[in-house]
């Protein structure tokens, strides 16, 4: 099997990459902060770490991937603080929200979604233990900071030299006194608001909240130990966020926190990067209400290296769009073929060899696509002729099957027929309907009973119950889709 290679931040290289146990990767990558909606920008990224988990799977490897939930912090204080609201008022909403969206796109739940508020015994104790080894002190006011000349690796991430930073927006922009402005927040002494909106918490230095970058140091620790094989987010994490939970964790743990660090770059509309405060947002939802295929926004993501910068128009999401559409009619085609020619089998090893040798070296998805439309236009040639070949055209139905599990581009419209080619892969070819993917009776009990429970819990607000049982049907092979008339389901492999 060809190597998994994997562009290194760290190192600034293209390099092997296999998890330390030869068996299970274990990813953390950077979520939300859940005080507004996230825009296409954000799941830009998160699609990049989609990509990833897929391909790694493909590979033959076991994923493990947290997705932190930031849900303390001061813009989401701010908000609370204008609308009366608790921080948890704030972010309930939005987080609901944030999977909603995540789901239309097809995104696969990672395998935990940690609140930073559950965490914060363990980011006090990791402050503790940074005071210890004299990384941290206690300023005049209770809050603690961390000290960035007594760590003489700061900066291996960023290449920054830590005595040319200076104070800035993103740096030093806490009002608390500090021993050096380039130091950084590790807990916040609680003011009014932070209290009014049920943002404090007791600590051995009085009431407070975690700073930003603690919260995705303990909850790394927490749930995949001292050292990751990955962790992953957009280019605007490098610093100085993960600059400093390299600093925070390594500075506790006294091992490498992560072996290999990737970074998605900037989706840009018109040449500018998208971001809130500049108004060029575009909104998951507004891309839904304007009728563009989930599928269409996937291709569309997956056209350019996750390394380069994208730009978004209404031509390229139109191309897309126009794409999908021949992806759609081609499986509602290669569904109904009775049977193939010969050609069709070196066809399928083409698209398997091409599109793995591509999506191995740095997830080249673009390369994997090319490989794809390739295959769709010498097939379709081959479906022209028609053929009374079974098993090619089943060998066809499976290559196809296995690459589109990476990149999922089929439209909606067709989905439960790709499912339906998934599952005729070895011979049994099982007829498939909207929502129930040709299940059988016992399948469809069973997953209606348990669409009913995940009902039971969301009224209850449980939602990690909620998000538990989506994961336990997706891992039976089966995608949800919450509407306002209800939930959709169907069989998709």
């Amino acid at each position: 099997m060809s190597d998994f290679r994997l562009y290194n931040t760290l190192t600034h290289q293209v390099e092997p990459f296999a998890p330390r146990d030869g068996a299970t990767v274990r990813m953390y990558t950077c979520g939300p902060t859940v005080y507004d909606p996230a825009h296409l920008g954000n799941f830009r990224t998160f699609l990049f770490e989609d990509l990833l988990r897929r391909v790694i799977r493909l590979r033959g490897w076991k994923v493990i991937q947290v997705m932190n939930l930031t849900d303390v912090d001061d813009k989401i204080i701010r908000r609370a603080s204008e609308q009366g609201k608790t921080i948890r008022q704030v972010t309930e909403p939005v987080t609901a929200a944030f999977h909603r969206d995540r789901e239309w796109l097809r995104i696969e739940g990672a395998e935990f979604y940690p609140k930073a508020t559950d965490s914060i015994p363990d980011m006090i104790a990791m402050v503790e233990r940074l005071i210890d080894r004299q990384l941290a002190y206690v300023a005049a006011d209770g809050s603690l900071y961390f000290a960035i000349a007594r760590f003489p690796g700061y900066g291996k991430l960023s290449r920054l030299d830590a005595r040319a930073i200076r104070p800035g927006a993103r740096v030093a922009a806490d009002d608390y006194n500090k021993e050096d402005v380039r130091d950084f927040a590790l807990w916040k002494a609680a003011k009014p608001e932070d209290e009014r909106s049920g943002a404090a918490w007791d600590s051995p230095w009085g009431r407070g909240r975690p700073g930003w970058h603690l919260e995705c140091s303990a909850m790394a620790k927490r749930f995949l130990g001292d050292t990751l094989d990955i962790h992953a987010g957009g280019v605007d994490l490098i610093f100085p966020h993960h600059e400093d939970e390299i600093a925070q964790s390594e500075g506790a743990n006294g091992v490498e926190l992560s072996r290999f660090w990737c970074h998605g770059e900037f989706l840009l509309t018109e040449g500018t990067k998208m971001a809130k405060r500049v108004g060029n947002v575009a909104t998951v939802e507004a891309l839904r209400a304007a009728g563009i295929p989930a599928a269409a926004v996937r291709h569309f993501i997956f056209s350019v290296h996750y390394r380069k910068q994208l730009n978004l128009t209404d031509e390229a999401l139109d191309a897309s769009v126009a794409a999908v559409r021949r992806v759609g009619e081609f499986v509602d085609r290669l569904s109904r073929a009775a049977g193939g020619t010969r050609a069709m089998v070196g066809f399928a090893e083409s698209l398997e060899s091409e599109a793995s040798a591509a999506l191995f070296d740095d997830l080249n998805a673009p390369e994997a696509l090319g490989a794809l439309f390739v295959f769709l236009r010498r097939m379709n040639a081959e479906l022209d002729r028609g053929g009374t070949d079974v098993a090619a055209v089943e060998r066809a139905r499976g290559a196809f099957a296995r690459v589109n599990g990476v990149l999922d581009i089929v439209p909606d419209s067709v989905g439960a027929l790709a499912g339906s080619i998934a599952e005729s892969e070895g011979g049994k070819d099982r007829s498939s309907s909207p929502g129930t993917g040709g299940a059988d009776g016992e399948l469809v009990a069973w997953v209606e009973t348990r669409l009913a429970e995940r009902r039971a819990a969301r009224g209850r607000r449980e939602f990690a119950v909620a998000d538990a049982i989506r994961r336990e049907l997706e891992d039976r092979g089966i995608a949800l889709e919450d509407t306002p008339q209800g939930t959709r389901w169907k069989r998709v492999r």
